[in-house]
């Protein structure tokens, strides 16, 4: 195991009825807020009005800014750090899912920046301050109310980048699984898909060996990621079911699953960013559709580790080394059918002739990300696999 410094700042308020306690927590770093949330959902279950009515009782005055999409762009961002400037925010409330938090971190560190925002992501640019962020997190996916982790798209130059740095973590989480009572069936699966990935990243990835705690870690994660939102597709009430997805999609990405595995990557993320940004397709859909055609072409790169996963996971045994991978990959592809995910770009109405361009979109982010080993010619090779040409 690798040496690893592990700090996690963020205070985490987990369970049923914490959203009361948002506007103490968010009045503790300052009364001017400004409330970032998504377009429909949180105005339409009453929780946005939950949330401002404790905020003001909490004595803090509130600036909205709505409307926030999936896949959160890069100018909607500018237009809300412009609005914290000119209304002196002094601290950010965001509630909604990773979207609506990662729109929210990038307003918080650009309003204290003289540059552009995506001067961070493109790493020309440190983060040195920003504003304190509340998330109150409605869905259980990407983990970024508790991680130092975000995500945006420059629409101009259909770019989709991911940034890290720790003064990137939310001060307070609260997570409440009931506010995720209504998500859709099929978001709840897209953001079980992409907690999944994350951890099948880390474990692919690195080239650590003797790592049981974390094997073991990140096994269990996986089945507990599947287990709990095949309950939750039965039953989208199940408080338990909803309560372990939701702990376990923060548990996958809040640095823990990383700690002592050396450079590890993030290929997946890296090649569906470019579908997503040329399509705007949900990030876990487009994550279904890449993961199986990443693991076809890895399979043969590092089969031990892959081997080890599908046989823990899936209870795979008695099967050599080449039938278990095929035996994993297909269970994996089955279970994101059966969650109603795509998982070829066919089923996303996306052309193979679109290949290379998807190819040569990503080399931008695979070279910041120091992930140069990911050509041209390899990432086509990999959405060849990807294509449902033969499903």
């Amino acid at each position: 195991m690798h040496n690893f410094v592990y700090h996690n700042p963020t205070k985490v308020i987990f369970g049923k009825g914490t959203i009361p306690q948002t506007g103490n927590e968010t009045a503790a770093f300052g009364k001017r807020v400004l409330l970032v949330y998504g377009c429909l959902s949180a105005k339409s279950n009453g929780l946005l009005q939950r949330v401002i009515g404790s905020l003001e009782e909490a004595g803090c005055i509130v600036v909205e800014h709505g409307g926030v999409r999936s896949n959160p762009s890069l100018a909607d961002v500018h237009i809300a750090i412009q609005s914290a400037k000119a209304e002196n925010i002094e601290v950010i409330c965001a509630v909604g899912g990773g979207s609506v938090i990662d729109a929210a971190k990038a307003i918080s560190v650009g309003t204290c920046a003289e540059h552009d925002v995506w001067k961070f992501f493109t790493g020309k640019k440190s983060i040195r301050q920003k504003l304190p962020l509340i998330a109150v997190s409605t869905l259980a996916a990407s983990g970024s109310e508790v991680n130092s982790g975000m995500v945006l798209t420059n629409d101009s130059t259909q770019q989709k980048f991911g940034f890290g740095h720790r003064l990137l973590h939310p001060e307070v989480a609260i997570m409440d699984p009931e506010t995720t009572f209504t998500v859709p069936a099929n978001y709840t699966a897209y953001g079980a898909i992409d907690a999944l990935a994350h951890i099948m990243e880390f474990y692919m990835t690195t080239e650590q060996a003797g790592i049981n705690v974390q094997d073991r870690y990140m096994e269990g994660l996986a089945k507990c990621i599947m287990e709990s939102c095949d309950h939750v597709l039965l039953d989208s009430g199940d408080y338990q079911a909803r309560a372990s997805l939701m702990w376990s999609a923060a548990l996958a990405l809040n640095g823990l699953s990383a700690a002592g595995l050396g450079k590890v990557g993030f290929p997946m993320h890296l090649i569906e960013h470019s579908i997503s940004a040329l399509h705007n397709v949900p990030h876990g859909a487009g994550l279904s559709v890449v993961i199986p055609g990443w693991l076809k072409y890895q399979a043969n790169q590092q089969p031990a580790r892959m081997v080890q996963f599908f046989r823990q996971v899936f209870d795979i045994k008695e099967m050599s080394e080449v039938e278990t991978i095929d035996c994993g990959i297909s269970a994996l592809t089955a279970w994101f059918k059966k969650s109603g995910a795509p998982v070829s770009l066919k089923e996303l109405e996306i052309d193979a002739g679109e290949i290379s361009q998807f190819a040569e979109n990503a080399l931008a982010q695979a070279k910041i990300w120091r992930m140069r080993e990911y050509t041209q010619e390899k990432i086509e090779s990999i959405l060849e696999l990807c294509t449902g040409a033969n499903a």
